[in-house]
């Protein structure tokens, strides 16, 4: 009984513990998907906070071994690092995020990745950039994850925009829209907005662009997207120089700058002084200087898009690279396991056999043995009813043996009574007779007479006797 309520406790302590853990366990996984969460929120913001919190996420995945959430975290580090503009940097981290969903088997993780890694091609190459939005919106169309699809749409919306296909553009922009509103998303449907007001802009539709950006650029400040403000700004900028509005075109340009220095994108500043150079020229206060360095960072700008498209491509060949070398180390280590996998397999399958073998001839001796204690125990039990019938019989024997010691017992006591009566009457009259003789009373010859008489009586009794026992042993 002690032992039960031993046993009982500790397997309560056990599942409790179990229970703690699992608990515990799934409470750091809720983290990592709030910090995750909570970084991706900040990604028009505050990119450096982005990574900060990201960076988070992922050492408490990898602490707990929750590998989506370490996917995850390396894919919006990727993000940050995107919305730096930098682009190698992205990669780096996207490839990570890619080969761990990959490994995890997570489809609708992988498709988000692609469509990232089209992100970065977006500016430098867009058959490049079609094709990982491609692949990315398949798998999001099988899985049906609305808001990917909706995000992919607008990727490809700014795809057609920069082919300057703006009416395709402005079609997808529309498709995203309406999942956006569909799904509730207010961030990205700011995106769409601004996304119609460049589209607007560029048909040189400068009323209709005007009310979407400003209405775009409203709605980023109360949700504090600052790269949202930096990049919406840019266009209407744009659109108060070609309204020869100047003073408002300085306003949105300082204000718009601001905001891309707080997100610290280089590549904003960089479209910020292009800007700058459009208004001063518009101003005509344009100088042979500011002509030749706008050229040249036309130039850059060029140099910079191709150099990165060549970095990402080098950057993916290279990682591609280091996979196939990794998976042929795998390769071969998986292949000495499976040689030592086989070969422990046939020492297995070989003292399995032996153990069978030894097995079988346990049984065979242990049911010879039983076939053996079988034909014993009836030998056995035959020579026990032998035996029962011989005390039966034996007792059947003495029963009758013991009725005739006492019937002999019997006669003998009856003879010894008649024997006694018989020869103690002569035995007494010889007594009286040598009294006699002894006192004189009796003459000698008379005496020897009846003595001899008395003899002669005794000896016929005793025959008489001696016969009639003889008679009896033969009867019985």
């Amino acid at each position: 009984m002690k032992f039960k309520s031993v046993f009982l406790y500790s397997l309560l302590c056990f599942l409790l513990n179990v229970s703690f853990n699992a608990s515990g366990a799934a409470l750091d996984s809720t983290d990592v998907i709030a910090l995750n969460k909570k970084a991706y929120n900040n990604r028009l913001t505050n990119p450096a906070e982005l990574i900060t919190q990201a960076n988070k996420a992922l050492a408490l995945a990898t602490k707990i071994g929750y590998v989506n959430g370490m996917a995850e975290a390396n894919r919006v580090i990727g993000i940050g690092y995107y919305y730096q503009t930098k682009q190698v940097e992205a990669l780096k981290y996207y490839l990570v995020a890619q080969k761990i969903y990959q490994d995890a088997n997570n489809q609708d993780g992988v498709a988000k990745v692609t469509n990232n890694i089209g992100n970065l091609y977006r500016e430098s190459d867009y058959d490049e950039a079609i094709k990982n939005y491609e692949s990315a919106l398949n798998v999001a169309l099988k899985v049906k994850d609305e808001d990917l699809i909706a995000t992919i749409y607008l990727n490809f919306g700014s795809i057609y925009y920069r082919k300057k296909n703006l009416n395709k553009a402005l079609e997808y922009y529309e498709m995203s829209n309406v999942l956006f509103k569909k799904l509730n998303n207010t961030v990205n449907l700011i995106q769409c907005l601004q996304n119609k007001g460049v589209i607007y802009y560029n048909q040189n539709k400068l009323d209709t662009a005007l009310v979407l950006l400003l209405q775009a650029n409203a709605q980023a400040k109360e949700k504090d997207l600052n790269t949202a403000v930096a990049s919406i700004n840019l266009t209407l900028t744009s659109i108060f120089i070609a309204k020869n509005q100047f003073d408002k075109a300085e306003h949105y340009l300082e204000e718009g700058l601001n905001y891309a220095t707080l997100v610290n994108s280089d590549k904003l500043k960089y479209d910020y002084k292009l800007t700058r150079f459009q208004l001063e020229s518009k101003r005509k206060n344009y100088q042979v200087a500011l002509s030749l360095l706008y050229e040249i960072y036309r130039a850059d700008s060029i140099k910079n898009h191709t150099d990165v498209s060549n970095s990402l491509k080098l950057l993916k060949e290279q990682t591609k690279q280091e996979e196939n070398e990794h998976n042929n180390e795998m390769m071969l280590a998986q292949r000495s396991r499976d040689r030592i996998l086989f070969w422990s397999t046939v020492l297995v399958a070989g003292l399995l056999v032996v153990l069978v073998i030894l097995l079988i001839n346990n049984v065979n001796r242990k049911a010879k043995t039983n076939q053996d204690l079988t034909r014993l125990n009836e030998k056995i039990t035959e020579q026990k009813e032998n035996l029962n019938q011989i005390n039966h019989h034996l007792e059947e024997i003495i029963d009758d043996r013991t009725k005739d010691l006492q019937i002999k017992n019997k006669k003998l006591a009856d003879y010894s009574l008649h024997l006694s009566h018989q020869i103690r009457g002569p035995i007494a009259t010889l007594k009286g007779l040598l009294n006699l003789e002894k006192d004189n009373l009796i003459e000698q010859d008379e005496c020897i007479k009846l003595m001899n008489k008395c003899v002669s009586e005794i000896d016929d009794n005793i025959i008489d006797m001696s016969g009639m026992l003889h008679e009896t042993s033969k009867k019985v």
